[in-house]
């Protein structure tokens, strides 16, 4: 019996691929406007980011958000990915 893929993605601030399932989903909804996606199913074009604050600042220093979706990122944008890191416990 064959195993599934897993379904792999580059985290913007590290360049590490991770399982899809462990990195935190910013999507670009097909109106426009960028939200955080927790679920994987939103529709439109999604950038990923490790659970790691140091990968956020990374992100953000080198406007990768900003590149893969061609437009400004709202500052909530990354207000929410911040919180979001700051609650979710994770293994570094």
């Amino acid at each position: 019996m064959q195993q599934r893929k897993i379904p792999m993605r580059q985290c913007l601030g590290c360049r590490t691929m991770f399982p899809k399932r462990e990195l935190i989903r910013v999507v670009r909804a097909p109106e426009g406007e960028l939200s955080l996606d927790f679920k994987g199913k939103a529709p439109g074009r999604g950038a990923y980011l490790c659970p790691k604050l140091e990968c956020l600042k990374k992100a953000r220093k080198s406007r990768a958000i900003e590149r893969a979706f061609s437009m400004a990122v709202p500052e909530e944008v990354y207000e929410a990915l911040q919180a979001r890191m700051e609650e979710v416990p994770h293994g570094s």
